[in-house]
C-alpha cells in the first residue's frame, strides 16, 4: 500500500519551487494561485532569500503550492491511488487537497489565512522551535515540561521538537535532556503547536466556517492523534485545532504501519517525512520528491505499490 504525506513547515530552502515551474502549464498555475491569495508564491519559491521565506505568513502557503505542484505532476490522485494520505502539520492543508476534502483554491486560502493568523500570535511573544536528536520520548518529554518547553512535535524515530520562549529555549541548549544528541533550531517562527498559537485558532475557526468541505475520497489520517477521519467537517475542525495542539507524527506511522504501508512518497519538498519513515518503518520503501528528476522514480514506486496492492488482494482472494 502507498502512503502519499506532505512535509510541514521548515522544509522550504530559497529557489525550491524554480525546476517545478518549468513543467508545462505549472507556471501559470502558481501565478493563479497566487493572485487568488495575494501573495507572489512564484517570486518566494525563487528568488527570495532564507528570511524572506522563513516567515510564517509565506513559508505555509508555498509548501502547501508545492506540495499540490509536484503531486500533480505525478498524475490525479486516482491514478496515483494512495491507500492513505497525511501530512505534517501544514502539510495537512496539502493532505487535505489530495483526499478531495478541499479544491486547491480552497486549500490555498485555507493556509494563507492560516499563515497571516499564525505570525500574527508569534508576534506577540519572541518564540521557537527546536529538535531533539535522540534520547528516551519519556525523558525528554520530562525534561522539557520542568523547562516550561512543549513537546509540539512528537515525531517518531527518536525525535521530539520542542517549542516554547526563546529564552526557554536557550536554556534546553545548555541543559539538554540525558541521552539527547544534540538540539538543533528549526526555520520556523514561533511556537507553533502551543498554547502560543491560541489567539490563531479563532481566526481560522472563522475562516474553515467558510468553506464547504468534501468528505475524504482517501483514507484521511490525522495529526491529533493517528487516527483516520471519515468526514470533511471533522477534517476541518481537527486543522483548526491542530495549530495551538501537538503533531503526533508517530501515531500517523503507527497507523501506516497497521494499514500494511509498502511505500511511502513524501511530496515537495520532500525529505523530512522520508528520514523519519525510514527509521520508524524499516522495509517500507521511500521516495522524497526534491525536483522533477525524481519523477520518474515515483512513478515506478507507484506502479510497484500497485502491484503488490493486487497481489496481496489475490492472496486474501
Amino acid at each position: 500500500m502507498l502512503v502519499l504525506v506532505a512535509p510541514g513547515q521548515g522544509a522550504q530552502t530559497p529557489g525550491f519551487l524554480t525546476p517545478w515551474l518549468d513543467l508545462p502549464g505549472a507556471a501559470d498555475r502558481v501565478a493563479a494561485w497566487s493572485d487568488a491569495i495575494g501573495l507572489d508564491l512564484v517570486h518566494y519559491g525563487t528568488q527570495a532569500d532564507a528570511d524572506a521565506i522563513r516567515d510564517t505568513a509565506v513559508a505555509q502557503p508555498l509548501l502547501v503550492a508545492a506540495g499540490i505542484l509536484s503531486a500533480a505532476a505525478l498524475g490525479d490522485i486516482a491514478e496515483i491511488a494512495p491507500g492513505a494520505v497525511a501530512g505534517h502539520s501544514v502539510g495537512e492543508i496539502t493532505a487535505a487537497s489530495f483526499a478531495g476534502v478541499l479544491d486547491d483554491t480552497a486549500a490555498l486560502g485555507l493556509v494563507r489565512r492560516r499563515g497571516l493568523a499564525m505570525a500574527d500570535a508569534a508576534a506577540i511573544t519572541e518564540t521557537g522551535m527546536s529538535a531533539l536528536l535522540g534520547g528516551d520520548p519519556e525523558v525528554s518529554v520530562a525534561h522539557l515540561e520542568k523547562l516550561g518547553l512543549t513537546p509540539a512535535n512528537v515525531n517518531g524515530a527518536g525525535q521530539i521538537v520542542a517549542a516554547g520562549t526563546l529564552e526557554q529555549l536557550a536554556v534546553l541548549n545548555e541543559d539538554m535532556p540525558e541521552g539527547v544528541r544534540k538540539v538543533v533550531p528549526l526555520k520556523v517562527a514561533g511556537a507553533f503547536h502551543t498554547h502560543h498559537m491560541a489567539p490563531a485558532v479563532d481566526a481560522l475557526a472563522k475562516a474553515a466556517a467558510e468553506l464547504t468541505p468534501g468528505d475524504p475520497k482517501v483514507t484521511y489520517v490525522s495529526n491529533k492523534d493517528g487516527q483516520a477521519v471519515a468526514t470533511g467537517a471533522e477534517v476541518l475542525e481537527r486543522l483548526v485545532g491542530q495549530v495551538a495542539n501537538p503533531v503526533r507524527w508517530d501515531l500517523c506511522m503507527e497507523t501506516f504501519k497497521a494499514l500494511g504501508v509498502t511505500a511511502l512518497i513524501e511530496v515537495c519538498p520532500g525529505g523530512t517525512l522520508t528520514g523519519l519513515a525510514k527509521r520508524a518503518l524499516p522495509g517500507v520503501r521511500t521516495l522524497a520528491l526534491k525536483t522533477p528528476d525524481d519523477l520518474d522514480a515515483a512513478r515506478e514506486l507507484i506502479a510497484a505499490a500497485a502491484d503488490s496492492a493486487a497481489a496481496a488482494a489475490g492472496a486474501d482472494a
